[in-house]
């Protein structure tokens, strides 16, 4: 039974050695009260009451891992600002090992800025730079994460595509693990999936998925598994899981699928609930699961971050609660 095998992962309190690689980003929050329009345009005014900082992209999946107990390396980059400094105490703090962010003069630290009114959304505002990185900086990352991969019992690859997975450095990375026996999981974007070939799993939504087959609209499954097809020709790679929103999860391999209906019963905010799914799979694959296992025990944890407004993470005792329901 799927819940004994957590319970014994949970008291076993093995910590498996993780490496995130990705774009790092601040995700900032305005919190505040609107109540009438501005005279000098059509838009609320909104009253600040409280601002938060927490982690994003690539960094909020290094603190949803760190959430399940594993050992977390994270490697990308930053800028050389306030804001890259405020990342890497913030994950120093948190005892996640940073040795393998680099500093990129030529581009800010990513900053994504909500303002919200009551728990409403108005406006995101985006301040980054997202161009490709040139080919001294691809080598310097390559290099500074050769040691973190050959220690490391999984791979994640959290790509925003923000400049940092080129098809060059994404191919020199995934040949480096698969070197050294290790399995690389992708969080996707963009429209080229060539440049996973030969990774273990890729994780698209519905739309991504749809966008990189260069397909219509997934409407049913029929639909899922020729875009699939396409996925599985171009790269080669062993499994899809595609985030399926309300409808939960799918797991396609060349020969087969399994649907994953969704768990959860409330929603607030989905912000951050593909970051919980890419953590919690590859946390539990390095425990042992085997990948529908993993990706079912995904599925819970999307459950609790989903009903909490911003970036939340799920412990293996939430996991546990929820699915004793």
């Amino acid at each position: 039974m799927l819940l004994d095998k957590v319970n014994t992962i949970r008291q076993k309190q093995q910590q498996p050695n993780i490496l995130v690689i990705g774009d790092l980003m601040i995700d900032q929050y305005i919190w505040g009260e609107a109540t009438r329009l501005s005279p000098e345009a059509p838009v609320p005014i909104v009253n600040v009451k409280r601002e938060s900082v927490t982690l994003g992209g690539a960094a909020n999946v290094a603190k949803n891992l760190l959430a399940l107990g594993a050992k977390v390396t994270i490697g990308g980059l930053i800028g050389n600002d306030t804001h890259g400094e405020q990342l890497l105490s913030i994950l120093q703090g948190d005892g996640i090992d940073t040795h393998a962010i680099i500093t990129d003069n030529t581009r800010p630290t990513t900053v994504k800025t909500r303002v919200l009114a009551g728990n409403h959304q108005l406006v995101r505002i985006d301040r980054e730079v997202t161009n490709p990185v040139n080919a001294d900086l691809e080598e310097q990352i390559s290099e500074t994460l050769k040691d973190s991969i050959a220690q490391a019992d999984i791979v994640l690859f959290s790509d925003y595509n923000k400049g940092l997975f080129t098809p060059s450095l994404t191919q020199s990375l995934i040949t480096a693990a698969k070197a050294d026996g290790k399995k690389v999981i992708v969080d996707p974007k963009g429209l080229d999936y060539s440049k996973y070939k030969g990774s273990f799993i890729i994780k698209p939504n519905r739309k991504e998925l749809a966008e990189a087959a260069k397909s219509e609209k997934i409407h049913n499954l029929e639909d899922l598994q020729k875009a699939a097809k396409i996925i599985f020709d171009e790269t080669a790679v062993d499994y899809l899981i595609v985030t399926l929103s309300e409808e939960g999860m799918v797991i396609l391999s060349e020969l087969a699928y399994q649907l994953l209906p969704v768990k959860a019963t409330e929603v607030f905010d989905v912000t951050g609930a593909g970051d919980t799914v890419l953590a919690t799979i590859a946390y539990f694959i390095a425990q042992g699961l085997e990948i529908e296992e993993a990706s079912e025990v995904a599925n819970h944890a999307a459950a609790i971050v989903i009903k909490h407004v911003g970036n939340a993470t799920a412990s293996v005792e939430e996991i546990i609660a929820d699915m004793q329901k």
